[in-house]
This record gives structure tokens, C-alpha cells and sequence, in this order.
């Protein structure tokens, strides 16, 4: 990870830098000190390049004198028409040219503090790597840089707008560390053991095992386990930023607060997802180790409203299991009782996601009573043929809920589009021999009926299901994360809870 600071907009004297400009827009401040220092130079380079500030345009000054190494000018578009994800993507853009040196800078003449806030975070998400397990890698492959300053007009007032965002990052980084681990590595035990350092942040993690999910009925996930050499684990995380601690008694001591009318996340955890017995093609199936996204944006999410110290009070809950065929696992045919007390007929093991996250929403709306409740799951391979990888689809039972949905995904980026629920797509879960089946009839919306199938269990509690199997992962560069675990979820619903749900 990169080191950010923040400092006077002055010319650097050496390194590298990187100009936000705007179309069409007269060249001022450090970037007139430049053009000075390079005796016309950088305005003449500008024409040669055809670069009008336009967004998503760039150029290129190798070795330009005034003791730099490089200088980059990207452009933003009209100024006072920069969104925050746009200043991120423009950060990105900049910190992905600079990477070969040490030391560089990143100034917008005539930027507002927090956009350029956003802009350092659109940096900081684009040096993510995965390098952990790489033990060959030449110094050549490595990227230099280690030093990033923002420079700004008001450095105390841009340093201070980072700061929430900085924990945001850490959080979208902890999203990305767990997707990105292979799934002998991350079992259900080590990714619940991995939840526990959510504490050192503030947040209360209770950690269930086999046992205690037999005593509460969680027949549906338990059933998803049973092939498994890896025991099963359930996480409960709260967040309690909003909740005082109360008096209680004559002493007047205070108890520990609990969570009213909390704001609840739940996440898909099939840490490796064979598809069981219903067993899936070889190729490609190594890529069912990120069949946990869910779950791992629901934990770096957590991480991020604790470490900005978000004024709400927020439960996230993992379901974790590794769905393996075996001589003990669950049969296509077998019948199994959720928590709910309702039985489904599991005609197709590999549909098993939303037998986890079944019982885990029933317990998330019985425990806490929420204001709403959001599932993220990659659920289904059908909201990728729907939707490809540019949105994730959203099912929800409350416009309330799905607006602001789409409004904090448009904020971020990080897109979501909705898909319909009815009662036609309903009926094609009711089956001959038990409450329902895991199952629509045959491939034909495959994502709504898997929505329909989560929606038996949430009762009248707002709810919105996220299928985000086209945007766990990246096979190419994205406009803030590099290609691999995207880290998806963790900005949207971030936005989602400062927007509206915090005190």
C-alpha cells in the first residue's frame, strides 16, 4: 500500500507529477508554474497531443527538465461538473502512469478539497496488488512507488476529507485480500478467525460453529456442509456507532449497548464452490474460490463503517461453507427443514448459495428486528448473461430501499440495475413434496428465481438481494481497482449507509 500525504501546491522539485485538468479550461496556477518552469514546454507538449482536458484523456511528458522525472496531465472535463467517482477514476488514471517512480505528486488546480480526497482514494484502490504468494517476481515487476502526495490549496482541508475515505479503503482492501486468497487457504474456519480483527476496530464478532447452528435449526446451510472435511461457520459482526451504553439499576452503572432497529448486511460464504454432487465443469472452476464475495464484502464493509467510526448501528452476517461432493454429501432429491421451519426439495446441489443465506436471513430479521436488510451474494450465472459485468442486479421488496440502492451505486460507480419480483416467477419454486424447491422451472430467469427463493425468507422486512456474480471479479483493469477481486459492494453500501441511515 502506497503512503499518501498531503501538501501545498507547489511545484515539485523531483519524482514524478500528474496534472487533473479541465476541458478547455485556462491553465493556471500549477500548471502555469510549470509551463514557466519549462519555458512554454508543457503548453506546447498539451497541443501536440490534441489534449483539451476532455475526460479519460491523457499525455505524456518523459524527462521534462525542472528536475522531474515525468509529468502526466489527465484530463477531468468541465471542473464544476466532477462527480466523485470521476475524480476517483481520474486519481486511478494519474497513480497508474506514475508507478514506476518512488516518489510523486498529484495536484487540481482549482479542485475543492474533497474531490481531491477522492481523487487520493481513486489512487490508493488502484496500487491494490496480490503479491502475497509470489515469490519470483523481479525488481522490474515490482512497482516503485511508495510515496504519493496530494497537492492542494486548502492541504489541511483535503487531509481532513480523506480521512473517512481512508478507512473506506481499508475496508475495500480487506474485500479484496479475502477474495483474492485461495480456498486452501480460506476455509469457513480461517475466513471466520480472519472476521475476529474486525475487534481491534470497535466491532463485537460472535463466531457460531456446527453445533451452535444445529440448535438453531440451520438445517438449509448445514446441508450445503455436509460434503466437506471443512466445518461450517456463521459470523455475527456489530457495529454499534449509533447506540449509547443506558443506566440500568440502582448502581447506575452502564450496560453495553445493543443495536436498535439496526441497518443489516448479509454475505454469501461458499468458500470453494465445486457445486457438490451436482458437480461443475473443470474448466474454469477455479474460479469458484471467490463464490465467498458476499461474505468478504460484507466483512470489509464492516470494517470500513467501524474504522470511520459511522454514526449508525450496523450487523453484518456471514454464512461460510465449502460446498464439496463426497460419500456424506447432500444428494440432489434430498429434502431439508431451514430455520424457518420450511422445507425445499434441493433438486440441483450446485443452487446452494441461497440455501445458506436462507437460514442466515431468517436468523438476521428474527435476532435483530432491522430498519432493512441487504443480501450480496454470486448467486447465479444467469445475472451475467442478463446483465454482463457492468451492473449487479438488485431485487427488492421496498422502492424505498432499491432507490437509494441505485442512487449510491451511481455515486460510486460501483452500478446496480434493477430486476423484477412476482408473483409468476414465484410459483415456479412451489413443489410436489415439500415447501418449495431450489430450483425455477429450467434455465429461463435463473436470477429471479433465485431472488423469489431468498425472498420466502425475510417475511415483510425491507430487503434487497445483490446478485453480484459479474462483479466480484475483473479479468481486465477497472476505472479505481486493477483486474482480480474488485472488491464490489463495499463503496456502494458505505454511500448507502452515510447518505441515509446515519445519525
Amino acid at each position: 500500500m502506497i503512503d499518501i500525504t498531503f501538501g501545498r501546491m507547489d511545484l515539485p522539485k523531483s519524482g514524478a507529477l500528474a496534472l487533473l485538468l479541465g476541458e478547455d479550461e485556462a491553465h493556471t496556477g500549477l500548471a502555469a508554474a510549470l509551463d514557466a518552469a519549462l519555458a512554454g514546454g508543457f503548453n506546447r507538449a498539451l497541443a501536440a497531443a490534441a489534449f483539451k482536458g476532455k475526460r479519460g484523456q491523457s499525455a505524456v511528458l518523459l524527462a521534462p527538465g525542472a528536475g522531474l522525472d515525468r509529468v502526466v496531465a489527465i484530463g477531468i472535463g468541465k471542473s464544476d461538473e466532477l462527480t466523485a467517482h470521476q475524480a476517483e477514476a481520474a486519481g486511478a488514471s494519474a497513480v497508474a502512469a506514475l508507478m514506476k517512480h518512488e516518489t510523486a505528486a498529484i495536484a487540481g488546480d482549482g479542485l475543492a478539497a474533497p474531490m481531491l480526497a477522492h481523487a487520493a482514494l481513486g489512487a490508493r484502490l488502484r496500487t491494490y496488488r496480490f503479491d502475497k504468494y509470489r515469490t519470483t517476481l523481479k525488481d522490474e515487476q515490482k512497482p516503485k512507488l511508495a510515496d504519493l502526495t496530494v497537492l492542494s490549496d486548502d492541504s489541511a482541508a483535503a487531509r481532513t476529507a480523506y480521512a473517512p475515505l481512508a478507512a473506506l479503503a481499508a475496508g475495500v482492501e480487506l474485500t479484496r485480500d479475502l477474495v483474492s486468497e485461495p480456498a486452501n487457504i480460506l476455509t469457513p474456519e480461517e475466513m471466520a478467525d480472519r472476521a475476529k480483527s474486525l475487534k481491534s476496530l470497535g466491532v463485537k464478532v460472535e463466531i457460531f460453529d456446527r453445533r451452535d447452528m444445529e440448535k438453531l435449526g440451520f438445517g438449509a446451510l448445514l446441508g450445503v456442509a455436509m460434503g466437506s472435511a471443512c466445518e461450517p461457520r456463521m459470523v455475527v459482526m456489530q457495529w454499534l456507532g449509533a447506540s449509547e451504553p443506558e443506566p440500568t439499576g440502582k448502581s447506575g452503572k452502564k450496560t453495553k449497548p445493543t443495536p436498535k432497529e439496526p441497518v443489516v448486511f448479509v454475505g454469501k460464504g461458499v468458500t470453494f464452490d465445486t457445486g457438490g454432487i451436482s458437480i461443475k465443469p473443470a474448466a474454469g472452476m477455479e474460479d469458484m474460490k471467490w463464490d465467498m464475495a458476499g461474505a468478504g464484502t460484507v466483512i470489509g464493509l464492516m470494517a470500513a463503517l467501524a474504522g470511520r467510526k459511522a454514526r449508525v448501528d450496523a450487523v453484518g452476517l456471514v454464512g461460510l461453507v465449502e460446498n464439496m461432493p463426497s460419500g456424506t454429501a447432500q444428494r440432489p432429491g434430498d429434502i431439508v427443514k431451514s430455520a424457518s421451519g420450511q422445507t425445499i426439495e434441493v433438486l440441483n446441489t450446485d443452487a446452494e448459495g441461497r440455501l445458506v443465506l436462507a437460514d442466515v436471513l431468517w436468523y438476521a430479521q428474527n435476532r435483530f428486528k432491522p430498519r432493512f436488510m441487504v443480501d450480496l451474494a454470486t448467486l447465479t450465472g444467469a445475472i451475467i448473461v442478463a446483465l454482463g459485468h457492468e451492473n449487479a442486479g438488485l431485487f427488492a421488496n421496498n422502492d424505498d430501499l432499491a432507490n437509494h440502492l441505485i442512487e449510491a451505486g451511481t455515486y460510486t460507480g460501483e452500478t446496480v440495475w434493477r430486476m423484477p419480483l412476482a408473483d409468476a416467477y414465484d410459483k415456479q419454486i412451489n413443489c410436489d413434496i415439500a415447501d418449495m424447491k431450489n430450483l425455477g422451472n429450467g434455465r429461463a430467469g435463473g436470477a429471479i428465481t433465485a431472488a423469489q427463493f431468498l425472498q420466502r425468507f425475510v417475511n415483510k422486512i425491507p430487503w434487497a438481494h445483490l446478485d453480484i456474480a459479474g462483479m466480484a471479479w475483473a479479468s481486465k483493469d477497472g476505472a479505481v481497482a486493477p483486474k482480480g477481486a474488485t472488491g464490489y459492494g463495499v463503496r456502494l453500501l458505505d454511500r448507502l449507509v452515510a447518505a441515509h441511515y446515519e445519525q
